[in-house]
Protein backbone atom coordinates (compact mmCIF):
# COMPACT_ATOMS: atom_id res chain seq x y z
CA UNK A 1 0.00 0.00 0.00
CA UNK A 2 1.08 3.39 -1.25
CA UNK A 3 1.68 5.84 1.46
CA UNK A 4 1.37 9.51 1.56
CA UNK A 5 4.13 12.26 2.29
CA UNK A 6 2.62 13.26 5.70
CA UNK A 7 4.76 12.69 8.76
CA UNK A 8 1.33 12.56 10.73
CA UNK A 9 0.27 9.42 9.18
CA UNK A 10 0.44 6.05 10.45
CA UNK A 11 1.58 2.96 8.46
CA UNK A 12 -0.47 -0.07 8.48
CA UNK A 13 2.92 -1.80 8.45
CA UNK A 14 3.77 -3.64 11.72
CA UNK A 15 7.36 -5.07 12.72
CA UNK A 16 7.53 -8.89 12.84
CA UNK A 17 9.24 -9.00 15.95
CA UNK A 18 7.87 -6.40 18.10
CA UNK A 19 4.28 -6.26 16.84
CA UNK A 20 4.43 -2.34 17.03
CA UNK A 21 2.58 0.30 14.62
CA UNK A 22 5.88 2.49 13.32
CA UNK A 23 5.20 5.98 11.40
CA UNK A 24 6.28 6.91 7.84
CA UNK A 25 9.07 10.41 7.42
CA UNK A 26 8.48 11.54 4.06
CA UNK A 27 8.82 15.30 2.77
CA UNK A 28 6.14 17.36 3.18
CA UNK A 29 3.64 18.45 0.00
CA UNK A 30 2.09 21.54 -0.09
CA UNK A 31 -1.77 21.61 -0.54
CA UNK A 32 -1.12 17.70 -0.38
CA UNK A 33 -5.05 16.70 0.97
CA UNK A 34 -6.06 14.89 4.47
CA UNK A 35 -6.12 10.76 3.37
CA UNK A 36 -9.03 9.32 4.74
CA UNK A 37 -9.35 5.44 5.70
CA UNK A 38 -11.79 3.65 3.80
CA UNK A 39 -12.80 0.52 4.80
CA UNK A 40 -9.75 -1.36 5.82
CA UNK A 41 -7.17 -1.51 3.62
CA UNK A 42 -8.42 2.20 1.10
CA UNK A 43 -7.36 5.61 1.40
CA UNK A 44 -9.63 8.82 -0.01
CA UNK A 45 -8.16 12.20 -0.29
CA UNK A 46 -10.11 14.53 1.18
CA UNK A 47 -9.57 18.12 1.00
CA UNK A 48 -11.49 21.34 1.83
CA UNK A 49 -11.51 24.99 0.73
CA UNK A 50 -9.62 27.03 3.01
CA UNK A 51 -8.96 31.17 2.67
CA UNK A 52 -5.77 32.13 4.84
CA UNK A 53 -4.58 36.07 5.12
CA UNK A 54 -1.40 36.74 3.38
CA UNK A 55 0.59 37.19 6.89
CA UNK A 56 -0.60 32.89 7.09
CA UNK A 57 0.59 32.08 3.31
CA UNK A 58 3.98 34.43 3.92
CA UNK A 59 4.93 31.89 7.08
CA UNK A 60 3.42 28.83 5.97
CA UNK A 61 5.83 29.30 2.24
CA UNK A 62 8.74 31.91 2.96
CA UNK A 63 10.88 33.72 0.43
CA UNK A 64 12.38 30.55 -0.67
CA UNK A 65 9.90 27.85 1.08
CA UNK A 66 12.05 27.56 4.14
CA UNK A 67 10.36 29.97 7.07
CA UNK A 68 10.55 29.15 10.13
CA UNK A 69 7.05 27.07 11.88
CA UNK A 70 8.43 26.33 15.47
CA UNK A 71 8.70 27.98 18.20
CA UNK A 72 11.92 28.29 19.80
CA UNK A 73 14.08 29.38 22.80
CA UNK A 74 16.34 31.56 22.32
CA UNK A 75 19.18 32.45 25.54
CA UNK A 76 19.49 36.47 25.95
CA UNK A 77 23.02 37.44 24.58
CA UNK A 78 25.13 40.78 25.87
CA UNK A 79 23.51 43.89 24.06
CA UNK A 80 20.27 42.04 23.73
CA UNK A 81 16.68 44.33 24.44
CA UNK A 82 13.11 42.76 24.21
CA UNK A 83 12.88 45.53 20.86
CA UNK A 84 16.16 44.27 19.67
CA UNK A 85 15.11 40.26 19.53
CA UNK A 86 11.42 40.90 18.74
CA UNK A 87 13.11 43.06 15.54
CA UNK A 88 16.12 39.88 14.76
CA UNK A 89 13.45 37.54 14.52
CA UNK A 90 10.74 39.47 12.23
CA UNK A 91 7.92 39.55 15.29
CA UNK A 92 6.38 42.75 16.88
CA UNK A 93 7.47 43.29 20.57
CA UNK A 94 3.74 41.98 21.89
CA UNK A 95 4.40 38.68 20.50
CA UNK A 96 7.22 38.38 22.31
CA UNK A 97 6.06 39.78 25.32
CA UNK A 98 2.78 37.31 25.23
CA UNK A 99 4.72 34.70 24.84
CA UNK A 100 6.66 35.49 27.82
CA UNK A 101 3.96 36.71 30.11
CA UNK A 102 5.84 39.56 30.10
CA UNK A 103 4.92 43.29 30.44
CA UNK A 104 6.56 45.80 28.75
CA UNK A 105 8.41 47.27 32.40
CA UNK A 106 10.20 43.67 32.08
CA UNK A 107 13.52 43.45 32.28
CA UNK A 108 15.74 40.78 30.71
CA UNK A 109 19.13 39.30 31.66
CA UNK A 110 22.00 37.48 29.93
CA UNK A 111 22.08 33.85 29.60
CA UNK A 112 18.41 34.06 30.45
CA UNK A 113 15.88 31.84 27.90
CA UNK A 114 12.90 33.29 26.30
CA UNK A 115 10.05 31.87 23.96
CA UNK A 116 10.14 32.98 20.43
CA UNK A 117 6.79 32.61 18.40
CA UNK A 118 7.50 31.59 14.89
CA UNK A 119 4.77 34.81 13.57
CA UNK A 120 2.86 37.43 14.98
CA UNK A 121 -0.10 36.33 17.19
CA UNK A 122 -0.75 33.84 20.98
CA UNK A 123 1.05 30.84 21.58
CA UNK A 124 -2.26 28.77 23.25
CA UNK A 125 -2.94 25.50 25.39
CA UNK A 126 -5.87 23.92 25.01
CA UNK A 127 -8.09 23.46 27.90
CA UNK A 128 -10.92 21.06 28.66
CA UNK A 129 -14.39 22.51 26.69
CA UNK A 130 -12.58 24.96 24.52
CA UNK A 131 -13.75 24.72 21.03
CA UNK A 132 -12.15 26.57 17.88
CA UNK A 133 -14.92 28.93 17.10
CA UNK A 134 -14.41 30.17 20.99
CA UNK A 135 -10.40 30.63 21.12
CA UNK A 136 -10.75 32.68 17.49
CA UNK A 137 -13.09 35.07 19.04
CA UNK A 138 -11.02 35.53 22.51
CA UNK A 139 -8.22 36.44 20.63
CA UNK A 140 -9.51 37.46 17.85
CA UNK A 141 -7.94 35.72 15.19
CA UNK A 142 -9.42 33.82 12.37
CA UNK A 143 -10.38 29.98 12.65
CA UNK A 144 -8.78 29.78 8.97
CA UNK A 145 -5.48 30.95 9.98
CA UNK A 146 -5.18 28.54 12.73
CA UNK A 147 -6.47 25.57 10.98
CA UNK A 148 -3.84 26.67 8.39
CA UNK A 149 -0.94 26.90 9.95
CA UNK A 150 -1.25 24.13 12.21
CA UNK A 151 -2.16 21.96 10.19
CA UNK A 152 -5.54 21.23 11.46
CA UNK A 153 -7.85 18.66 9.76
CA UNK A 154 -10.74 21.20 10.45
CA UNK A 155 -12.00 23.34 13.68
CA UNK A 156 -12.91 19.88 15.43
CA UNK A 157 -9.08 18.46 15.25
CA UNK A 158 -8.29 20.00 18.53
CA UNK A 159 -7.31 18.12 21.76
CA UNK A 160 -6.41 19.15 25.33
CA UNK A 161 -2.81 20.13 25.93
CA UNK A 162 -2.83 20.88 21.98
CA UNK A 163 -0.47 23.75 21.92
CA UNK A 164 -1.61 25.93 19.02
CA UNK A 165 -0.36 29.16 17.16
CA UNK A 166 -3.08 31.76 16.87
CA UNK A 167 -1.60 33.50 13.62
CA UNK A 168 -2.81 37.30 14.32
CA UNK A 169 -4.40 36.87 17.31
CA UNK A 170 -4.10 39.38 20.30
CA UNK A 171 -4.17 38.88 24.07
CA UNK A 172 -7.57 40.26 25.49
CA UNK A 173 -6.98 43.57 27.96
CA UNK A 174 -9.37 42.31 30.49
CA UNK A 175 -10.36 39.99 32.41
CA UNK A 176 -6.50 39.27 31.73
CA UNK A 177 -6.42 35.09 30.11
CA UNK A 178 -3.74 33.00 30.75
CA UNK A 179 -2.30 31.42 27.95
CA UNK A 180 -0.53 28.92 29.99
CA UNK A 181 -2.06 26.10 31.47
CA UNK A 182 -2.60 26.48 35.46
CA UNK A 183 0.06 24.18 37.75
CA UNK A 184 -1.36 20.75 39.28
CA UNK A 185 1.26 19.63 41.79
CA UNK A 186 0.79 15.75 42.00
CA UNK A 187 2.35 13.46 44.26
CA UNK A 188 6.44 11.53 43.25
CA UNK A 189 4.01 8.28 43.18
CA UNK A 190 1.83 9.54 40.81
CA UNK A 191 4.05 8.92 37.48
CA UNK A 192 6.24 5.69 36.40
CA UNK A 193 9.94 6.81 34.84
CA UNK A 194 8.98 6.89 31.30
CA UNK A 195 12.41 6.02 29.66
CA UNK A 196 15.73 4.82 30.80
CA UNK A 197 18.51 6.65 30.31
CA UNK A 198 20.50 10.49 31.50
CA UNK A 199 18.66 13.57 32.19
CA UNK A 200 20.94 15.67 29.17
CA UNK A 201 18.25 18.89 29.78
CA UNK A 202 16.50 19.88 32.51
CA UNK A 203 13.65 21.84 32.32
CA UNK A 204 12.64 24.02 30.11
CA UNK A 205 10.27 25.03 27.45
CA UNK A 206 7.42 24.09 27.50
CA UNK A 207 7.65 22.44 30.72
CA UNK A 208 9.99 19.38 29.36
CA UNK A 209 12.88 17.40 30.89
CA UNK A 210 15.07 15.83 27.71
CA UNK A 211 16.48 12.22 28.64
CA UNK A 212 19.18 10.62 26.40
CA UNK A 213 19.99 7.35 25.25
CA UNK A 214 20.20 5.22 22.15
CA UNK A 215 17.77 5.26 19.61
CA UNK A 216 15.33 2.55 19.59
CA UNK A 217 15.19 2.52 23.56
CA UNK A 218 11.35 1.83 24.72
CA UNK A 219 9.39 4.56 26.14
CA UNK A 220 6.78 3.94 28.23
CA UNK A 221 3.23 5.70 29.50
CA UNK A 222 4.38 7.92 32.76
CA UNK A 223 0.67 7.22 34.37
CA UNK A 224 -2.30 5.65 33.14
CA UNK A 225 -4.26 7.62 30.40
CA UNK A 226 -6.15 7.72 27.10
CA UNK A 227 -3.90 8.48 23.92
CA UNK A 228 -4.40 11.93 22.42
CA UNK A 229 -2.24 12.46 19.87
CA UNK A 230 0.54 10.18 17.90
CA UNK A 231 1.61 12.48 15.29
CA UNK A 232 4.32 14.87 13.92
CA UNK A 233 4.83 17.82 15.46
CA UNK A 234 4.96 20.93 13.78
CA UNK A 235 4.93 23.94 16.24
CA UNK A 236 7.29 23.25 19.11
CA UNK A 237 9.97 21.10 16.88
CA UNK A 238 9.43 17.59 18.69
CA UNK A 239 8.92 15.52 16.27
CA UNK A 240 6.89 12.63 16.45
CA UNK A 241 4.90 12.53 19.53
CA UNK A 242 2.38 11.28 21.77
CA UNK A 243 0.08 12.97 24.26
CA UNK A 244 -1.79 10.98 27.40
CA UNK A 245 -4.59 12.58 28.86
CA UNK A 246 -5.26 11.22 32.35
CA UNK A 247 -7.66 10.99 34.50
CA UNK A 248 -6.46 14.58 36.82
CA UNK A 249 -6.77 16.26 33.72
CA UNK A 250 -3.04 16.77 33.45
CA UNK A 251 -1.50 16.02 29.91
CA UNK A 252 1.77 14.11 29.59
CA UNK A 253 3.62 14.78 26.10
CA UNK A 254 6.62 12.49 24.68
CA UNK A 255 8.59 13.79 21.67
CA UNK A 256 10.81 13.01 19.20
CA UNK A 257 10.02 9.10 18.98
CA UNK A 258 11.19 6.88 16.14
CA UNK A 259 8.27 5.25 16.00
CA UNK A 260 4.92 4.74 17.76
CA UNK A 261 3.02 1.49 19.61
CA UNK A 262 -0.10 3.30 20.32
CA UNK A 263 -2.68 5.21 18.56
CA UNK A 264 -5.65 8.09 19.58
CA UNK A 265 -7.99 6.17 21.37
CA UNK A 266 -6.09 3.63 23.03
CA UNK A 267 -6.01 3.50 26.58
CA UNK A 268 -2.89 2.73 28.22
CA UNK A 269 -1.83 1.79 32.16
CA UNK A 270 1.19 3.03 33.38
CA UNK A 271 4.32 1.64 32.61
CA UNK A 272 2.54 0.24 28.83
CA UNK A 273 5.25 0.55 25.64
CA UNK A 274 3.87 3.34 23.93
CA UNK A 275 6.68 4.07 21.55
CA UNK A 276 10.78 4.51 21.08
CA UNK A 277 13.23 7.06 21.09
CA UNK A 278 14.49 8.73 18.28
CA UNK A 279 16.14 12.32 17.35
CA UNK A 280 18.85 11.24 15.89
CA UNK A 281 19.26 14.03 12.90
CA UNK A 282 17.97 12.88 9.64
CA UNK A 283 16.15 10.17 11.16
CA UNK A 284 12.48 9.62 11.04
CA UNK A 285 10.28 11.72 13.22
CA UNK A 286 13.17 13.20 14.70
CA UNK A 287 11.98 17.19 14.53
CA UNK A 288 14.35 19.56 15.90
CA UNK A 289 17.01 17.81 17.52
CA UNK A 290 20.54 16.86 18.15
CA UNK A 291 20.90 12.98 18.92
CA UNK A 292 18.77 10.69 20.63
CA UNK A 293 16.30 11.45 23.30
CA UNK A 294 12.90 11.96 24.51
CA UNK A 295 11.52 15.26 25.90
CA UNK A 296 8.97 14.91 28.00
CA UNK A 297 6.36 17.13 29.45
CA UNK A 298 3.64 17.71 31.35
CA UNK A 299 0.58 20.05 30.62
CA UNK A 300 -1.17 21.45 33.57
CA UNK A 301 0.85 20.20 36.12
CA UNK A 302 4.36 19.97 37.48
CA UNK A 303 6.48 18.03 35.58
CA UNK A 304 8.06 15.19 37.87
CA UNK A 305 11.22 15.05 36.23
CA UNK A 306 12.09 18.39 37.14
CA UNK A 307 13.47 17.17 40.35
CA UNK A 308 16.19 15.70 39.07
CA UNK A 309 19.52 16.88 38.36
CA UNK A 310 21.31 17.42 35.20
CA UNK A 311 23.17 14.11 34.49
CA UNK A 312 20.51 12.18 36.69
CA UNK A 313 20.58 8.52 35.62
CA UNK A 314 17.24 6.95 35.09
CA UNK A 315 17.92 3.28 35.02
CA UNK A 316 14.32 1.86 36.08
CA UNK A 317 11.02 2.79 33.72
CA UNK A 318 8.19 0.80 32.49
CA UNK A 319 6.23 -2.31 34.17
Amino acid sequence: MAHASNPALLSDNYDSKEGVLFSNQCKTVLEAPDLKIIGDDSLAAVSAPRIITNQVLGAILGPDGQQRKEVIEYTVQSGDTLQSIADNFGIMLNTLLWANNFDKSAKINVGQKLVVPPIDGIIYFVKAGDTMPQIAKTYKALEDDIISFNQLKDEFDINIGDILILPGGIMPQAPKIQTSPKTTYVASSWFNFPVQGEITQTLHWYNGVDIGNQCGTPIYAAAAGTVLRATYDWITGGGNYITILHKNGLVTWYGHLESFAVKPGDAVTVGQLIGFMGGKPGMAGAGDSTGCHCHFSVIGGANPLARYPFHYQIRFAGN
